[in-house]
């Protein structure tokens, strides 16, 4: 049974609610082999078997990275990176496989600035020639021969590209550091003019450092989510993420991932 959503004026399919969606799908995460791990953050599969059941929309919340897709029925495309959720819809029985790089790493790949992937995706025979992996069952789960795609990549691998590398670093710096809040202080830290900073992540992140900064500080929401189910302190939250009230917190949240932090938190069974 649809429920109605007050916070989002809507209809909402009951399957995005208290963990339901977990009945007709699974996903996972890997990583990378060690001398892969300075170009991939990690990989993820996804399978899905809606058999019998409606179309389902998935939501895809914004990752600060550009991502290799290979699909079953042989698609493979090159994502930018989403400065907004994404809405994918699953029908019938269907899998994918992803390799997410690192932040800063692709501008090597591509051999232009990442920015112009932003917000779109482009089929990887544009930028790579990649084999036909189909994701399938397999005994590990993955979805598809990890090793298989690892040799792909090393094959494609470019030449080292320095200048990457460092904004890749900050990225990371970034990720780590909660006192990094504000551009000037990325800027600081880095050794670079703001506008220069701006520049560079333009060119080898495709989002600016103010972004990331706002995605990095959100990504402890869903990372409680995952650990703890729905039940959430969100004012002791938005206080913990440096934020002056619980207010400023679903502003940004919203503003990012298309609904507020309790809307999203419904999607998420209760934790036992």
């Amino acid at each position: 049974m649809d429920k109605r959503d007050g916070s989002l004026g809507r209809v909402r399919d009951s399957r995005e609610l208290g963990g339901a969606w977990a009945a007709f799908q699974r996903f996972g995460f890997a990583a990378p082999a060690p001398d892969l791990a300075p170009v991939v953050d990690r990989y993820w599969w996804a399978r899905w078997d809606l058999r019998g059941q409606a179309p389902y929309r998935q939501l895809i919340v914004p990752q600060p990275s550009v991502q290799l897709t290979f699909a079953d029925d042989g698609t493979a495309l090159v994502r930018g990176v989403p400065r907004g959720r994404v809405v994918f819809e699953l029908a019938g029985v269907g899998a994918r496989f992803g390799v997410v790089f690192r932040p800063g790493i692709f501008r090597r790949f591509l051999d232009r600035p990442v920015a112009e992937l932003t917000d779109r995706a482009l089929p990887a025979s544009e930028v790579f020639d990649p084999p036909r992996f189909v994701p399938a069952p397999d005994t590990d789960g993955v979805g598809v021969d990890q090793a298989a795609v690892e040799a792909f990549l090393r094959g494609a691998l470019p030449a080292a590209d320095p200048v990457g590398d460092q904004v890749a670093g900050w990225a990371d710096d970034i990720r780590a550091s909660s006192g990094l809040r504000r551009v000037d202080l990325v800027a600081e830290h880095c050794g670079v003019h703001p506008r220069r900073l701006q520049r560079l992540f333009a060119e080898h992140v495709g989002v600016g450092p103010k972004w990331l900064i706002r995605r990095y500080r959100l990504h402890e929401v869903t990372e409680r989510l995952n650990r703890r189910g729905p039940d959430v302190d969100w004012a002791g939250l938005a206080a913990d993420l440096g934020y002056v009230d619980q207010a400023h917190l679903t502003r940004d949240f919203t503003a990012m991932f298309g609904e507020p932090p309790t809307s999203y938190a419904a999607r998420y069974g209760t934790q036992g």
